[in-house]
């Protein structure tokens, strides 16, 4: 007895050795894996002024105008109207009121209900009454209401339009004959006070496009400074991403140039804080376009590069201008328009290296440009040589909560009553904020008893909504990257990716440890070797799978769901295609009676895990007739509550690389004397060392 209890002991302790052995070059490994993120010098912002509230309540319009239609309409008005249609800037028109010889209520209402006026003062601009009575109107909401005007001398002295002398002074004195003094000295009164605004002087400039390009840009800022700011309005923890971008992106220096990633997983928020940002900082820049990039695999493949490239410079183009079916024929027209100028461009949905190779080369731009790109690919960005990278986090539990509240509630708590099932749902969405917004936005209006009825259905099944946005990532994998994704799905997300991992699949895949790393740079999985994927892409790739043969489970490559693995193995409507069970004892409902070949229509079977997180599991499964039978090409078996008190004799041990059998009745693990034959030195090491342990253990008891 001694001398077998010292052979068992020398066998354990080198097997224990080598155990650890390969996990310390497993955690090495691990550690090498760089998803490293760089931060820069903060910034800083001010504050825009506010309008008086006795207009902004009134606003139906952007900018009213004041004009001479003869003199300005066909040339210098349709050209500043251009402008301002482009940047989204709304105009009021007057074609359809009858101008007669005083401003009527019409015009009125239309300078009262206007942000900013505009007048345009030429050298016939007094020769008509209304424009005199409009001038007369807009400077007097301007002292009264805060109207924000501008003075434009188109071919016009300020000065004779001040002091209303000159050829302009001669008009104004026509037009005002027969009027009375009051009325005349109301109408001087404005032009004086119009004359003496920081206006534009169109003999000032050389060019008349550079000069409608600065007030149209100045009043865009305007408008934008007025407007009180809603980009923030619902989106928790968003401020602090924004601030985190512009700590990034420098704005504070003139010169530099700098490109910014922004990484993280489908749904964290990436595209909503670039377009939040976007909104933020464009009106800074001459040129600002925000691209957004569709999936690689949802577009027809050039066979081409060049042809990829050049329909994405159009697309570019198209959205850099405003302008649909740009049309170029040859690479590099785009770096043409934005050279030497101030850009912001932005690339939202990255997921080629090629995509990003039509952007302008950075030094080609203006000082003070920057570019953003958005990605769940980390190997992009290293790719691009990007050094600035901001990795959007998940938000914590108090966030996450706020997230659901405000879209469930339309506030940033529960209502009374609905605490529990707040946080219940919350837990589900495993602080993913599409998931948050979206199951906030379904429960919204429901019943408690309603919010209780769909609570299980949505623990099995994955939102459409959330589930195409979340699929997009999964469609861009490669074939065997996308088997992997459903092996970690489907079971070891709960076994744990650990020493073991890539040994058990080394028969499946070419290179394991690759296809982690581009599971990992495609923000799919986490480097935790315990739950490395987030719930809800464990729901999207167990919603695949089942999709394989959704009316026959047996036939499903992975079999996850404890009603269907009890139906499976009850009714033996098992099959070859079946290679993995994981099943939670603590989710059986009734009792699990299951016969002794209930694996025999299962041959392939190679990972099943019968687990427990509850209690008295042990009751829920029962064998009829003991076990005679497991799946000859096991590779793992982890059995929680184990209830025979050994292994099949006929068990073949040739495949498998762990065995757990935690709290079992297991007392020796076959009957009679087994002759085995090894193929894998870490399959015989790791099983020896789980068979070894439990085998000392019972031996040191019966000492």
């Amino acid at each position: 007895m001694l001398m077998d209890f010292s052979f068992f002991l020398t066998i354990f302790a080198t097997a224990t050795i080598s155990f650890f052995i390969i996990f310390r070059k497993f955690r090495i490994h691990q550690e090498n894996i760089d998803v490293g993120s760089s931060t820069s010098s903060p910034s800083s912002s001010t504050s825009p002024p506010t309008l008086p509230s006795a207009l902004t309540s009134n606003w139906t319009h952007h900018v009213f105008p004041s004009f001479r239609g003869e003199d300005v309409r066909r040339n210098f008005l349709s050209h500043i109207q251009k402008e301002f249609q482009r940047k989204g800037i709304t105009l009021f028109i007057d074609n359809a009121i009858k101008r007669g010889e005083s401003i009527g209520p019409e015009l009125t209402k239309a300078i009262r209900g206007s942000k900013i006026a505009i007048v345009l003062l030429s050298k016939n601009y007094a020769s008509t009454k209304w424009c005199l009575d409009e001038l007369v109107e807009i400077m007097k909401c301007k002292k009264e209401f805060g109207l924000t005007v501008f003075a434009i001398f188109y071919d016009v002295d300020p000065s004779h339009v001040m002091k209303l002398t000159g050829e302009f002074g001669a008009v104004f004195k026509k037009t005002c004959k027969g009027r009375t003094k009051e009325n005349i000295s109301r109408r001087r009164q404005a032009f004086k006070e119009v004359g003496t605004i920081a206006g534009y002087d169109s003999n000032n400039w050389e060019s008349e496009a550079a000069m409608i390009e600065e007030i149209v840009t100045e009043i865009s800022k305007r408008l934008i400074s007025y407007t009180p700011s809603s980009d923030l309005d619902g989106l928790v923890g968003m401020g602090d991403h924004i601030q985190k971008m512009k700590q990034l992106l420098c704005l504070d220096s003139t010169n530099e140039r700098r490109t910014v990633g922004i990484s993280g997983p489908s749904g964290i928020g990436k595209s909503t804080i670039a377009r939040v940002l976007h909104n933020q900082i464009s009106d800074d820049f001459q040129l600002s376009v925000f691209m957004k990039i569709k999936p690689s695999y949802a577009r027809p493949i050039c066979s081409d590069d060049h042809d990829v490239k050049l329909q994405l410079e159009q697309q570019f183009l198209s959205q850099l201008f405003k302008q649909k079916d740009i049309k170029i024929h040859h690479l590099g027209t785009a770096q043409n328009f934005v050279m030497g100028k101030k850009v912001l461009i932005i690339l939202d949905g990255v997921d080629q290296l090629v995509q990003l190779r039509v952007l302008p080369k950075a030094v080609c731009l203006g000082p003070g440009s920057q570019i953003i790109i958005t990605t769940q690919d980390q190997k992009l960005l290293k790719a691009f040589q990007i050094k600035h990278i901001y990795n959007v986090d998940f938000p914590p539990d108090d966030e996450a909560l706020q997230i659901f509240c405000m879209n469930a509630f339309g506030q940033d708590s529960p209502y009374g009553g609905f605490e529990d099932l707040a946080t219940k749902v919350t837990l589900l969405a495993s602080n993913l904020p599409l998931g948050l917004r979206v199951m906030g936005s379904y429960f919204r209006g429901m019943s408690k008893e309603e919010w209780r009825g769909e609570l299980p259905r949505l623990r099995v099944h994955l939102d459409e909504e959330i589930g195409s946005t979340l699929k997009f990532s999964y469609d861009a994998l490669n074939v065997e990257d996308k088997d992997l994704f459903l092996y970690i799905a489907c079971f070891f997300n709960d076994e744990g990716i650990n020493c073991t991992f890539e040994d058990t699949l080394r028969h499946k895949f070419s290179n394991v440890h690759q296809g982690l790393q581009v599971l990992v740079q495609k923000s799919l999985i986490s480097e935790e070797t315990f739950s490395p994927m987030h719930n809800l892409l464990v729901q999207l790739g167990r919603e695949i799978v089942r999709n394989q043969s959704i009316y026959e489970p047996g036939k499903r490559q992975f079999l996850v769901d404890a009603r269907e693995i009890s139906e499976v193995l009850t009714h033996y409507t098992g099959s070859k295609s079946v290679i993995g069970i994981n099943l939670n004892l603590s989710s059986i409902v009734d009792k699990l009676i299951i016969s002794g070949s209930a694996f025999e229509e299962m041959p392939n079977l190679q990972f099943l895990r019968f687990s427990n997180d509850g209690f008295y599991s042990l009751k829920r499964l029962h064998l009829l007739q003991g076990l005679n039978y497991l799946p000859p090409k096991l590779r793992i078996l982890h059995w929680h509550y184990y209830p025979m008190t050994c292994l099949p004799s006929n068990f073949n041990l040739k495949f498998l690389v762990k065995i757990i059998l935690k709290e079992s009745k297991l007392e020796k693990m076959w009957e009679g004397f087994q002759v085995r034959i090894y193929h894998s030195s870490m399959s015989f090491v790791l099983f020896h060392f789980y068979s070894l342990f439990i085998y000392m253990r019972l031996l040191c008891r019966n000492c």
